[in-house]
């Protein structure tokens, strides 16, 4: 790269660091403050990693590469893509305020074009690991968003790149990433380091980085380290340099953290004391300025362009994963630059202000995209010409999968909605066409037990070399053919359920990412959602689309214990946005279900209600399916569009009450026979009970609070499904809700009409015993069911309570 390229990419740069250092003080120090809160914003951590975000994005990327940029540095980016057009003027004038550029890159909340969004420290990073491993997938499969389906003349794998802070690297994620990454033979992705050797509350342990090289190594990826700049190795090749250069090698991190903040003096006084020797290494201090002799120490490999571009290239010409390590400063061309406190640390005004002149900047033209550059128009042309931005947005689209009418399922006189779950995904295993084959699944080493194995042997497992299964070329029976091949479609994950959220998360953004449509399904232990919560709560910020089929749920797995016992999984599927939450009972609901849910995360429509459930489903979204292995008895019955209808928005009434009911008890999933039992003895002297079946504890939930806020703002008719469903109950009737899980997840029914209400479920960790043991110990059986409801209608007869036991 020529002498004015780089230049131009220096005047760049400043204007970059210059606009997001701009943005945070005018967020904290300029716009009004009506609520008086601190705004904050990462002045240092943004400048750490303008030298390399600029070498990237106005030189290096491409446009089928993808970016997770460090959480700290979303001022940078805004700042870039403020500079190629895609961002404007009033979002950065707006940033960490109401609907302005946000904090962190968000996918779904910023207008300029961000790849993948972060904020969770460490996802964002492996996330693009994942994202890399679904770009193999679908170059396995020739589909044109893919690796081998693009290589033709010109086309290139897209490196998937994150940018990360080397603090980041304590978060254990990151580590099982790699691990499942050299598992599947991870490519074309690189992880940039920002080395700046700062954390928020201190200063890098010594000796950190060599251990992490070693593991960066050992997983098979290359490690590039880029510590020295042009002009530290400029200073090296003079007399007395190799002194300085071991000098530099040798200085404790707080050391240079320390000297980098008080300046060129300090420097002075430091070198000239450890390496003065009145000959070639003094000269070459001597030789420089306070301000020189500052600048040559800050310039390192991290915020030297030549540099950084001429590794970036070299690593294109190859697939193999890299990591960079970028030495940098933290607060760099800043006042702050090395604090040990500017983590989150503010420039004042006055600090402001000579920044601003020493930059040439008029007072009123602080955002103007080439105020104060020495040559703009060599600028204008570098951001113009960068390969990044040539094809403009670089968000991609993708047709919807057609969905069959019905997935149908031989439904036994007992079965377990787990059961159901394996023979549904067996039999679209069985079919063909595009729908069978964009479903691709992946488990965390519980393929088997959570009854995906008829799947596995019907469309075999993933990976780019076909790998046959030891025991059937050995003659050895077993139930499964664990075969890898490309044209797989089950991946294999290690016992991590991080990586299996980030995994859904990659492969649910497959239609955006790379213009090709997935529809991903993930089975995990329910217990277990909890291991990977942040991972879920991520890949639904990012409005990534996939099924996640979890089982077994609540006590049902009794002899195991509390260790694989879930309580809050029910409350965690109401509260989690960008997912919608089900339990079903019964397998003919949950065929049901799982058809709508293909559909539903293929949907990328508006906001506008569903008239019958006021939920905005055609904006889409997640699924989550919480299922048992409990074995029950199915109902014989014609699922007619009505019924199928009800089961999609969240219940239906399995006894519809009479006129004079006093009683409902409302139940969800597993404990469907106790609610069964209850109700036909109950109604031995109550014939007016209602059995109410909740198949979306969420859907009703959200539905309901939704009609209730259109009513507020005006639309009188707004009603959601559950209203309608209770709307005929007497004023005195009584709920008895019953669920194995956590008892909240029902209680809000009460206050939907305001009908007393009591909420049975569990709360407390489980013990080892049978399903019956637990449940009569919860007072979830029948006759806990019965207890509540005498003590909910008082005076009412209840000779059978002493019937069941």
């Amino acid at each position: 790269m020529n002498e004015n390229t780089i230049a131009a990419l220096t005047e760049i740069e400043r204007k970059v660091r210059w606009l997001s250092t701009w943005m945070i003080h005018h967020a904290n120090h300029v716009r009004p403050n009506e609520d008086g809160l601190k705004v904050g914003g990462h002045q240092a951590s943004s400048a750490s990693l303008s030298t390399i975000m600029t070498a990237l994005y106005f030189a290096v990327l491409r446009p089928e590469d993808r970016v997770a940029v460090k959480p700290h540095a979303s001022p940078v980016f805004h700042a870039i893509q403020y500079l190629f057009g895609n961002q404007t003027r009033e979002k950065l004038e707006n940033f960490r305020g109401y609907k302005g550029a946000q904090s962190y890159p968000s996918r779904t909340k910023d207008v300029d074009d961000v790849d993948f969004s972060t904020g969770s420290v460490g996802l964002g990073v492996a996330q693009t690991l994942f994202a890399a491993l679904t770009q193999d997938y679908l170059g396995a499969k020739g589909w044109s968003g893919g690796v081998e389906a693009r290589s033709g003349q010109g086309a290139t794998a897209g490196k998937m790149v994150a940018l990360l802070g080397d603090a980041e690297m304590d978060e254990g994620n990151i580590f099982e990433a790699l691990l499942e990454g050299w598992k599947h033979g991870v490519r074309n992705t690189w992880w940039v380091v920002d080395y700046n050797r700062q954390s928020l509350d201190a200063v890098v342990r010594e000796g950190l980085w060599a251990r992490f090289e070693t593991i960066f190594r050992n997983f098979g990826w290359d490690v590039v380290i880029l510590k020295y700049g042009a002009l530290q190795r400029r200073a090296f090749a003079e007399p007395g340099g190799d002194a300085l250069k071991r000098w530099i090698d040798a200085a404790p991190n707080q050391l240079y953290s320390a000297l980098t903040f008080q300046g060129g003096a300090a420097w002075r006084r430091r070198l000239l004391d450890d390496i003065g020797d009145q000959g070639a290494a003094t000269a070459l201090v001597e030789r420089r300025s306070d301000d020189e002799l500052a600048e040559l120490m800050a310039n390192l490999g991290g915020h030297d362009p030549a540099s950084l571009i001429e590794a970036f290239e070299a690593a294109r010409t190859h697939d193999r994963p890299v990591c960079f390590i970028a030495y940098t400063i933290k607060g760099y061309g800043l006042p702050l630059a090395g604090h040990k406190d500017n983590h989150a640390g503010l420039m004042t005004p006055a600090q402001l202000d000579v920044l601003r002149e020493h930059l040439a900047i008029r007072p009123g033209h602080e955002w103007d995209p080439y105020e104060g550059l020495a040559d703009p128009q060599a600028a204008r042309r570098l951001v113009a010409a960068a390969p990044f931005n040539a094809t403009g947005p670089r968000r991609r689209t993708a047709p919807p999968v057609a969905v069959p009418e019905r997935l149908d399922v031989a439904i036994a006189a007992e079965m377990s909605t787990q059961q159901g779950f394996g023979l549904l995904m067996l039999d679209i295993g069985k079919a063909e066409g595009a729908f069978a084959d964009r479903v691709v699944t992946t488990s965390p080493d519980v393929t088997v037990s959570t009854n995906l194995g008829g799947w596995v042997n019907r469309r075999g497992l993933f990976a780019r070399e076909a790998m046959a299964d030891l025991f059937k070329a050995e003659r050895i029976p077993s139930t499964f053919n664990w075969s890898f091949a490309p044209s797989g479609q089950h991946l294999e994950l290690g016992i991590a359920e991080m990586n299996l959220f980030l995994m859904l998360s990659a492969l649910g953004l497959s239609h955006g990412l790379f213009g090709e449509r997935l529809l991903p399904v993930g089975t995990l232990y329910d217990p277990f959602v909890e291991r990977g919560l942040d991972a879920l709560n991520y890949a639904c910020y990012q409005d990534a689309r996939f099924i996640l089929a979890a089982t077994p749920s609540g006590v049902t797995l009794a002899p195991e214990g509390g260790a694989h016992q879930s309580i809050a999984t029910p409350l965690i599927g109401m509260a989690q946005d960008g997912l919608a939450s089900f339990e079903p009972a019964f397998v003919d609901e949950l065929a049901i279900i799982l058809r709508f849910a293909f559909d539903y995360l293929q949907r990328d429509g508006g906001d506008a209600p569903d008239p019958a459930t006021w939920l905005p489903d055609a904006r889409g979204g997640a699924v989550y399916l919480r299922l048992s292995t409990r074995t029950i008895e199915q109902p014989v019955r014609t699922m007619d569009q009505g019924l199928a209808a009800d089961i999609v928005n969240g219940a239906y009434w399995l006894r519809r009450p009479g006129p004079n009911a006093d009683l409902v008890i409302a139940y969800s999933g597993a404990v469907a026979p106790e609610a069964i039992a209850a109700v036909g003895l109950l109604g031995e002297a109550r014939r007016d009970v209602g059995l109410l079946a909740i198949t979306s504890a969420d859907r009703l939930h959200g539905g309901w609070t939704a009609a209730q806020r259109a009513r507020e703002s005006g639309f009188v008719g707004a009603a959601s499904h559950i209203e309608r469903l209770l709307a005929d109950l007497p004023a005195h009737c009584g709920l008895v809700t019953v669920q194995d899980g956590h008892p909240a997840a029902l209680a809000w029914l009460g206050s939907v009409a305001g009908h007393r209400t009591r909420a049975l479920g569990v709360e407390r960790f489980g013990q080892t015993g049978t399903i019956a043991d637990l449940y009569r110990h919860y007072g979830i059986d029948a006759q806990g069911i019965l207890r509540a409801a005498a003590a909910l209608t008082p005076g009412r007869p209840m000779r059978h309570l002493y019937r069941v036991g």
